[in-house]
């Protein structure tokens, strides 16, 4: 099992703090990517993973990716931010493989962390202020700034790590040969995600939770308002843009990682979704680095 943590990997989407207010509000939405919270201020109520917490200032909280979660603060609340993806190797994710506690008592430690990703990032907070917006499809809204060209990479991998290991619980997940469905289709989020390279159909998809397939589709739509042909293709194409902006792989690459290998139709449904061809979204990165490098 360590052999997997050693090989984990933290990319960092956005950092930030913020002053909240009731128009932030939300519920029921799912993030791709990972949440950190450190409250500094205020009340508020986050449930997720069939919890309830009330954050208080002094603590941390994480929000798993494929999670879905909600949001309430009645007056004011204010914390430090940060939004990443994890990955371990062979497409697992780290929560597959250990138990997580979801709020840790913060230490001075943790304040001084996250004012240093802040330094060294000041670039990296949430532009689109519309929480359901932002968290459901913040790559869609092109806030990836090229991290492979990024001076910190190696020192940002480093903060996220201790930040995040604050939350890992020693004890070890058992990984079944043959995970079926048990009730909660975000266990399908997760299948999703780490099989986004594949030729997943909602077929498959009903099978993997033995279900039919009219009746899987019908489920997903009134949990997600989305059917789950549509969700898959927005998670292609959000692992292409994060592909885009972090690697150097060419464009036939990363449209056979994203289980789109025919080039033209991924060229295609990309545009479509995000307005910009592959290449030009690649070269918006780009120039967006540089701007502010």
């Amino acid at each position: 099992m360590n052999d997997f943590l050693l090989s984990l990997k933290l990319k960092l989407l956005h950092v930030g703090f913020e002053k909240l207010d009731s128009n932030w509000n939300y519920q029921n939405v799912i993030s791709p990517f990972v949440r950190l919270i450190l409250v500094t201020k205020g009340r508020a109520i986050l449930s997720h993973s069939n919890q309830i917490f009330n954050l208080e200032p002094g603590f941390l909280y994480l929000v798993p990716n494929h999670t879905l979660n909600s949001y309430s603060c009645e007056t004011h609340h204010e914390q430090y931010y940060a939004g990443f993806f994890e990955e371990v190797k062979l497409g697992l994710s780290v929560f597959d493989l250990k138990h997580f506690n979801y709020q840790v008592k913060a230490t001075d430690q943790d304040v001084i962390l996250f004012k240093r990703l802040l330094e060294i990032h000041p670039y990296k907070a949430v532009k689109d202020k519309t929480p359901k917006s932002h968290i459901n499809h913040s790559l869609l809204n092109s806030e990836i700034i090229n991290t492979n060209m990024d001076d910190y990479i190696i020192e940002t991998q480093g903060i996220l790590s201790i930040l995040f290991s604050r939350f890992i619980n020693n004890k070890d997940i058992l990984l079944p040969k043959n995970v079926g469905f048990k009730g909660d289709l975000t266990k399908v989020l997760a299948y999703i995600g780490k099989h986004i390279d594949k030729n997943i159909t909602v077929k498959h998809l009903a099978e993997y939770c033995d279900l039919s397939p009219d009746h899987f589709t019908k489920c997903f739509f009134s949990k997600f308002e989305i059917t789950p042909s549509r969700y898959m293709q927005h998670k292609r194409i959000e692992r292409a843009q994060f592909l885009l902006s972090t690697t150097k792989d060419s464009i036939p690459q990363i449209a056979a990682h994203v289980g789109m290998p025919n080039t033209s139709y991924f060229s295609r449904k990309f545009k479509a979704l995000t307005g910009s061809s592959p290449g030009s979204y690649r070269k918006q990165q780009l120039l967006q680095y540089m701007a502010h490098g």
